[in-house]
């Protein structure tokens, strides 16, 4: 066994004839395990919330979208919807027409977008799992599907027969528009469910049948605004998009889930890099008690350490035995700590202890890179520190 592990065993395992000294390794031990399991605790809380962020996205966005290159529309041919029928990348999509709207129910309006889907919107995304009450509408109907905060505005309810939710979109042209009634397309839909994503989103959206949202805006039978694409499993966003693009003569501009919701990734990578960064600040702080504990037995054991000095130890050898001290007493100590938080998070997934709302509880998800990041990170700071502590052992010292 190397000389400098060995007797770094020996006083890791051994208690100090010196009180003081083992108090100081208590609480720097202690300082360790509790701040590596903070910082693991956090890190899977983050998960959970990031997870949970993005839950709301995965329900009311495609793998894929396609947007026109130019222009607010794109034309799809029948040629080019009998091959993405064929295509071995894409299991599904669906043709969208969207545009901003006033809505206008019982004395009260608002102004939100109009989204036409066609019969295969649901199988392309799980939008329709977000119904809050009511149903999803059927194809080729003038039913609606509003979101909630829409409906809390308008005060709208189901099924209102006697009154109906009118639409009112600009009618396309030039020149001076001489009766306002001959200003815009209107409409009147029939809303018979509401969905509940979040406040964004549900302020944001009414579904309705593809064809109503065409002759509303006046567009023909195979103009569209946009196309949803759901892959095919183990099939990658590049590949996806180089077929698109071939089928489509690269007239189509692509967007991943991630790239439309590019704002809330960077904000959510952003704030895991700032509590990463905060938390790694109360280690180094805690590893300043190691470092002083380190320094404290160091000088408790001079009289060995010029024992071995004077019978040809080299100095290196002896700031080996401290280094190794000071990384055992890290490494344990974050064991410890991973443990323990570990357990507190297993205990609040089976538990529900800590509670958002009494029918939401905190969100945390266990990964095992969250584990790594804490171990890693302990352990590099906590051999800088006793590097730092065993730079104490040289030639002064025994002079």
């Amino acid at each position: 066994m190397n000389f400098s592990l060995y007797i770094a065993k020996r006083y890791f395992l051994s208690f100090s004839k010196n009180s003081s000294i083992n108090i100081i390794t208590g609480i720097a031990s202690i300082g360790i395990i509790a701040s590596s399991m903070a910082l693991l605790i956090v890190l899977c809380v983050f998960s959970g919330l990031r997870d949970f962020s993005l839950s709301f996205t995965n329900a009311s966005d495609p793998d894929l979208k396609m947007f026109p290159k130019s222009g607010k529309t794109i034309f799809i041919t029948p040629e080019q919807e009998e091959k993405l029928q064929k295509s071995s990348y894409i299991s599904n999509y669906s043709k969208t027409v969207e545009e901003r709207v006033l809505f206008y129910y019982n004395e009260k309006e608002h102004v939100a977008y109009l989204k036409g889907v066609d019969s295969l919107f649901t199988k392309s995304n799980t939008f329709s799992n977000q119904l809050y009450t009511g149903d999803w509408l059927e194809s080729e109907t003038p039913q609606v599907v509003v979101g909630y905060e829409i409906s809390r505005k308008l005060s709208l309810g189901l099924f209102d027969f006697n009154n109906g939710l009118e639409v009112f979109s600009p009618k396309p042209g030039k020149g001076i528009i001489e009766n306002p009634d001959d200003a815009f397309n209107k409409t009147v839909l029939q809303p018979v469910g509401i969905y509940a994503v979040n406040e964004e989103i549900d302020n944001k959206y009414v579904f309705c049948d593809i064809t109503i949202s065409q002759k509303l805006l006046g567009y023909k039978k195979n103009q569209v605004s946009s196309i949803e694409f759901k892959k095919n499993d183990n099939i990658s966003d590049e590949d996806v998009i180089t077929e698109l693009n071939t089928i489509f003569k690269n007239k189509g501009d692509f967007k991943t889930r991630i790239q439309l919701n590019d704002a809330l990734y960077k904000m959510l990578n952003t704030e895991n890099i700032a509590v990463y960064l905060i938390f790694t600040l109360v280690i180094i702080i805690a590893l300043f008690n190691l470092v002083g504990a380190l320094i404290m037995m160091i000088i408790d054991k001079k009289a060995n350490l010029k024992t071995l000095y004077n019978i040809g130890t080299p100095i290196e050898k002896l700031q080996s035995i401290f280094l190794f001290q000071g990384t055992l007493l890290t490494l344990f100590g974050g064991l410890i700590g991973t443990v323990l938080g570990v357990l507190i998070v297993w205990i609040q997934q089976q538990y529900d202890v800590v509670m958002i709302t009494p029918t939401l509880p905190y969100p945390v998800i266990l990964e095992l890179k969250n584990i790594g990041i804490v171990l890693m990170t302990i352990l590099f700071l906590g051999t800088f520190a006793s590097w730092i502590a065993s730079a104490r052992v040289n030639k002064n010292l025994f002079q």
